[in-house]
């Protein structure tokens, strides 16, 4: 199946307003495909915390838990992770998107021993999709960075069958199938993750009936560098508004982007830059994780350098 046969139909992303993107039309938009105009509000973690192994934290991933478990931390979990060395999946909770969110003391959920015993290097970029006809919260994250893998758990912070689901071997030609975020898009679910080809990173995508396995890879790029005068693009998130679908993702200049690829996934329309880094974002601001609170639009993301980069709330205005 090519990317022109996928996926037909009208997007919905997630409960909450927390899977994805989904802005109602008439939020104030002053950027390219309507996104709003969003400004930095504050850090989303207090320090200093419990785990902070290397003094960075990378790849948030905001969900509404409210709906969905009883006896819940919080109204909405976050999840992070260290970048570098040993890594480590990591969760907080708030009861607002306006944070600041609460380390949970059992971090890390996920370490770097794999099940079997063995170890990897590191583990990082955590995606969490809810996942209805289960029930359960479905863990996405690499390591290593050839690997991404998947877990589930009923509570948000307990997860349990890790296994691997998508590696190089599947995808020829790259070198690297990380930072794998999961939607779900007309009645399946869509994985957009960052690929390595020929020394370059683009974004790919898969898909699968269930989020969990029968999973199927594209063997070409979805979203591609050059159009936008980059050389290297990162952290997918799926956008779903005006009737069709998009990808933000960030560039190595330290923006963030949007690029329509429709709801069959068979377009690249690149539609420029939604959010430039604020003077607190240090000069770049990447991986976004949109959500809404009390009709609110608020974006997650990482700011700063690649490996001193901290977890960031910025508000609709």
């Amino acid at each position: 199946m090519d990317r022109r046969s996928l996926l037909r139909g009208a997007a919905v992303v997630g409960a909450a307003g927390v899977s994805g993107l989904t802005l109602p039309d008439a939020a104030r938009a002053a950027g390219p495909a309507g996104m709003p105009t969003y400004k930095y509000l504050r850090d989303a973690l207090t320090l200093p915390l419990r785990y902070n192994p290397t003094g960075e934290f990378i790849f948030p991933c905001i969900r509404g838990v409210y709906d969905k478990i009883s006896n819940a931390r919080g109204r909405y979990y976050l999840y992070y992770a260290p970048h570098e060395k040993p890594g480590g999946i990591c969760v907080a909770w708030a009861d607002s998107l306006n944070g600041p969110f609460t380390e949970h003391p059992g971090n890390p959920i996920i370490d770097n021993v794999l099940p079997g015993g063995g170890t990897v290097s590191h583990v990082s970029s955590p995606h969490v999709t809810w996942i209805p006809a289960a029930r359960q919260f479905y863990l996405y994250w690499h390591g290593e960075n050839t690997t991404t893998r998947a877990a589930r758990s009923t509570d948000g912070i307990t997860f349990r069958d890790e296994t691997p689901i998508l590696s190089t071997r599947l995808v020829p030609g790259l070198t690297e199938t990380s930072y794998a975020r999961v939607f779900e898009h007309s009645g399946r679910y869509v994985m957009v993750y960052m690929g390595v080809l020929a020394g370059k990173r683009r974004i790919y995508h898969g898909w699968s009936p269930n989020g969990w396995d029968q999973w199927q890879f594209s063997q070409t790029p979805l979203v591609n560098p050059e159009p936008d005068g980059l050389t290297d693009i990162s952290g997918p998130s799926l956008v779903t508004r005006n009737n069709t679908t998009y990808v933000a993702y960030h560039g190595n200049d330290g923006k963030m982007r949007i690029t329509e690829v429709g709801n069959a996934f068979d377009r690249e329309n690149h539609l420029g830059v939604f959010y430039s880094p604020a003077a607190s974002d240090n000069g770049r601001a990447a991986a976004p994780s949109f959500g809404t609170d009390g009709g609110v639009q608020y974006m997650f993301y990482e700011a700063g350098p690649r490996l001193n980069a901290r977890i960031c709330i910025a508000r609709a205005v």
